[in-house]
């Protein structure tokens, strides 16, 4: 299946971050057998593109995550268009990962960061960090000032989008920051 089919069956909230995802996530050419990790699960989005895009992805958030972002239906979006099978879930704290030192080709946050309290942020960066290859890079999709007042709609406490560049200091990363629609990529590489 492909994402087009998916944003048919899946609906509006899968294609909102879809259209940003799929683009991005095909420019950056990650080889078929790289170990992925996608923090802060939601409805599967971010991990079911992946899917669809031939990888097998690890994907979690926290146990008490009790924002209405968390612990939603991602596993049955998963089977909805037959990628389940390539999605594994593990409930985490991106402030302390239970992965080893380089141990992902690939880390992904749609639309997470900024829901990270502002003094966590860097250490959550340096997990990223820690826990990605040499080789690999990390990839944050963050909403833009657009899509933050279209949520606002239905959510009036939405935090603001966080810029990832801002707390890379001294973390030895290489950024470089996509526009989207609706989300913007921020891609960093270590150097």
């Amino acid at each position: 299946m492909n994402v087009e089919t998916a944003k048919e069956i899946l609906g509006a909230k899968f294609s909102f971050s879809a259209v940003d995802t799929q683009k991005v996530v095909q420019e950056l050419n990650i080889p078929r057998d790289a170990t992925i990790l996608d923090v802060g699960t939601g409805l599967g989005a971010m991990a079911i593109v992946l899917a669809l895009n031939g990888y097998t992805v690890k994907t979690g958030e926290p146990s008490d995550d009790e924002t209405i972002y968390a612990r939603q239906s991602w596993q049955d979006n998963a089977k909805k268009v037959g990628v389940d099978g390539q999605i594994t879930f593990e409930a985490f704290n991106a402030k302390r990962l239970p992965y080893e030192d380089g141990y992902f080709d690939a880390i992904f946050s749609l639309g997470s960061f900024h829901h990270i309290g502002t003094s966590d942020r860097v250490q959550v960066f340096k997990e990223f960090v820690r826990t990605t290859k040499a080789t690999g890079l990390i990839c944050f999709f963050e909403p833009n000032h657009h899509t933050v007042e279209r949520i606002r709609e239905t959510d009036e406490t939405h935090p603001e989008p966080a810029n990832p560049i801002t707390y890379i200091s001294g973390l030895s990363l290489r950024p470089h920051e996509i526009k989207g629609v609706n989300f913007d990529a921020f891609v960093f590489h270590k150097t």
